[in-house]
């Protein structure tokens, strides 16, 4: 068989099945990922090699691993699949009514009212598409990102460098004190202890508290506490029935409403500090999408969240903004 028609034999989908197949390990992974059943992702990677008329995998080995040849083929088809996706993106996206499918993942401060009004916007602007809505946290959004799970994420942006993905920063967050209305010690007291308050902290896997902890490592501080959790609002709960205080941020202090008639939430005492929300995407992801997402989550960022706030607590006006 001539090396020209090695080529011609060569299929995007065999090439896909390969690298992912190379990254999970597993066939049975990447058949339940991709629908297919565990026999036609093997039926794929053996008409690849011999294609090809090399073995990529050792197949006497579970996991499966690479060979040698398997990792220099991996290596050199990396980025011609990136541009081959992506250019199957932009000609399936061109025309937004066209667009076919969508999975979009984002963290749960948006989920009240943010993410129900883009699933609205998104329908109706892609008549024709298939979405896949899944809210988790940044660290999960980031990694299902890089695996390919997601097209695009809402996430805060961790402290690592995020080369593989597009990001594009969306809101300035800034941490605020939220206390309960009955105490009436100074904020600057209560978070250097003067009161037998116990701060309510934000579980320690999340990016969130990691943020917190260094800044209170940096200030020297270590209030006291009793109570970690992952959830904000039941932190906002937990507050609001005097039990304690918490270190939030404005947007995710305006999805408690039910709360607020019992919490305060005041300027961080001390230096200001704030977490950033981006709009994240896998480099496959067409930029019509992107761009749609990206410019709808911000026009309902700012009318939900971002000019209330402005109105009712003017000292946030600097610190909680949209990122231009």
């Amino acid at each position: 068989m001539s090396q020209h028609s090695d080529i011609k034999d060569l299929s995007l989908k065999g090439l896909e099945l390969f690298q992912l197949c190379a990254r999970r390990g597993s066939l049975q992974a990447v058949a339940a990922e991709t629908g297919l059943s565990a026999s036609t992702v093997s039926h794929h990677l053996r008409s690849l090699e011999e294609t090809l008329r090399v073995d990529l995998f050792d197949h006497s080995r579970r996991p499966l691993i690479l060979t040698q040849k398997g990792k220099i083929f991996l290596r050199d088809i990396e980025d011609a699949l990136h541009t081959l996706r992506r250019a199957k993106a932009e000609a399936a996206a061109g025309n937004m009514s066209e667009a076919s499918y969508l999975r979009l993942g984002t963290i749960e401060d948006f989920d009240s009212d943010i993410i129900p009004a883009l699933a609205v916007s998104l329908f109706e602007s892609m008549p024709n598409c298939d979405f896949v809505y899944h809210t988790d946290s940044s660290l999960t959004i980031v990694q299902m990102l890089r695996n390919r799970q997601l097209d695009v994420g809402v996430s805060a942006t961790p402290s690592e460098r995020l080369g593989d993905l597009i990001d594009r920063p969306l809101l300035r967050d800034p941490f605020v004190m939220v206390v309960p209305k009955t105490v009436e010690l100074l904020p600057r007291d209560i978070i250097h202890d003067s009161a037998e308050l116990p701060f309510l902290r934000f579980s320690s896997n999340l990016i969130i508290a990691r943020q917190i902890e260094a800044q209170l490592r940096r200030m020297d501080i270590s209030p006291p506490h009793r109570f970690e959790c992952g959830n904000n609002q039941t932190l906002m709960a937990m507050v609001a029935a005097g039990t304690g205080w918490t270190i939030t941020t404005p947007l995710l202090f305006s999805r408690a409403r039910r709360f607020h008639e019992h919490v305060e939430m005041h300027r961080f005492p001390g230096k200001g500090f704030a977490r950033t929300l981006a709009v994240l995407a896998n480099a496959d992801c067409s930029r019509s999408v992107l761009n749609l997402v990206d410019s709808t989550i911000r026009s309902l960022i700012a009318d939900t969240v971002v000019k209330p706030f402005h109105e009712t607590a003017p000292w946030l006006k600097e610190s909680f903004q949209l990122i231009e």
